[in-house]
């Protein structure tokens, strides 16, 4: 087997549920509107959500370090899935949503992390550049995005379910042909977990990067309805996001020409500044035009956030950890940072409308910048 062909089936599930992230993120608001939430109840809803992702992203790292699997960590996340997605889809009434949202989000949010572990390792043994692999997530998420706003623009947003349900069972089907990867013989034990949660640079880092990540994830959350306030439709919601996943893969599958050219965090406070900027420009915003033409931002601030922070948290933590690490790494980056920000931004979009929110998430991304700056002067900060 070719190095291509060995990694196509991972590219496949990267595509594939990253295609399902597509419709959850970006119409899983209008469809609990369409259900008669209001915003401080989306808001609820979306915050159990990175509830579930910091009990479950350590519990599925764990098991993935102490077994030596990533792969078949992986097929029971995604059977999961597809077991709680379709009871999830089918409940009416807010409290009924909340508790089997849990219960979904327990399998679902893992899954990305751990794809996205099992890609940087493989990456490493196959000796190519981890963003030619992540960048078909980001092409699945763009494909879907602009295809499925498309579809529901056409059949309304109530039947998100089948496109979502079609894209889980090709990730499930796909996951059979997926080559784990080697991982460190010695079995990791609790006393190893204690000393990653006691890695002071680690544990500085993520909280100094939840300033922005807390204003990424609100903006995850709220940006379909903030497009709706302006007057946009479900297709130009499934554009916005088309225009922003598609520029989030440039800077994926361009990252071996340019991510080790500085050291990780000048391209972390880099993207944070970017980020400063850009909400306050969304906060601006008169028409949903502005946002579109603003989308290409979101490459030069997740994508180059996402690469390099992983980067870094990959050679902070000792590999024997390291599942465990991302994963860590994840709940605080999607978990905690979406609890947060999905009740701040519920909260102020429901009170206040969308520019208040996007000016508030200027001013938290531009204080984690400084932080971030802070910490690269720090000693420890040039550990890794």
């Amino acid at each position: 087997m070719t190095e291509q062909q060995s990694l196509t089936p991972l590219k496949t599930l990267l595509f594939a549920f990253h295609a399902t992230q597509t419709i959850i993120i970006s119409y899983l608001p209008v469809y609990l509107q369409g259900k008669g939430l209001n915003g401080s109840e989306i808001g609820w809803v979306l915050a159990v959500g990175p509830f579930a992702a910091i009990i479950s992203q350590p519990f599925w790292g764990y098991l993935s370090d102490k077994y030596k699997t990533v792969k078949k960590i992986l097929l029971l996340c995604i059977i999961g899935l597809i077991i709680f997605s379709s009871i999830f889809f089918s409940m009416k009434h807010f409290i009924w949503i909340m508790m089997i949202g849990f219960f979904f989000y327990f399998f679902a949010t893992p899954i990305g992390a751990l794809g996205d572990s099992l890609a940087q390792r493989r990456a490493d043994e196959v000796g190519v550049s981890f963003g030619t692999i992540r960048t078909w997530g980001s092409i699945g998420f763009a494909t879907s995005s602009l295809a499925i706003g498309l579809v529901l623009t056409f059949t309304g947003v109530e039947y998100m379910v089948w496109p979502y349900l079609t894209f889980a069972f090709i990730a499930l089907f796909v996951t059979l042909r997926v080559q784990d990867v080697d991982v460190a013989k010695d079995p990791i034990s609790f006393a190893d977990v204690k000393k990653l949660l006691l890695n002071k640079p680690f544990i500085l880092f993520l909280f100094f990067m939840m300033f922005l990540t807390i204003s990424h994830r609100a903006n995850d959350s709220f940006i379909g309805l903030y497009v709706t306030q302006l007057g946009g439709t479900n297709f130009i919601i499934g554009t916005a996001w088309f225009i922003g996943v598609i520029s989030e893969a440039i800077v994926f599958a361009t990252a071996g020409r340019w991510f080790r050219k500085y050291h990780t965090l000048i391209f972390v406070i880099l993207a944070g500044a970017i980020y400063s900027v850009r909400w306050i420009l969304y906060g601006l915003a008169d028409s949903y035009w502005v946002v579109l033409a603003l989308q290409f931002m979101h490459g030069l601030t997740f994508g180059v956030l996402y690469l390099a922070s992983l980067d870094y948290v990959t050679r902070l933590i000792p590999k024997l950890t390291q599942s465990t690490g991302h994963l860590l790494f994840y709940a605080v980056f999607f978990g905690i940072s979406g609890i947060i920000g999905s009740l701040i931004g519920g909260a102020l979009i429901d009170v206040y409308g969308g520019s208040t929110l996007y000016f508030v998430l200027g001013t938290i991304a531009f204080a984690g910048t400084i932080f971030m700056t802070i910490y690269h002067i720090l000693p420890f900060g040039k550990k890794a």
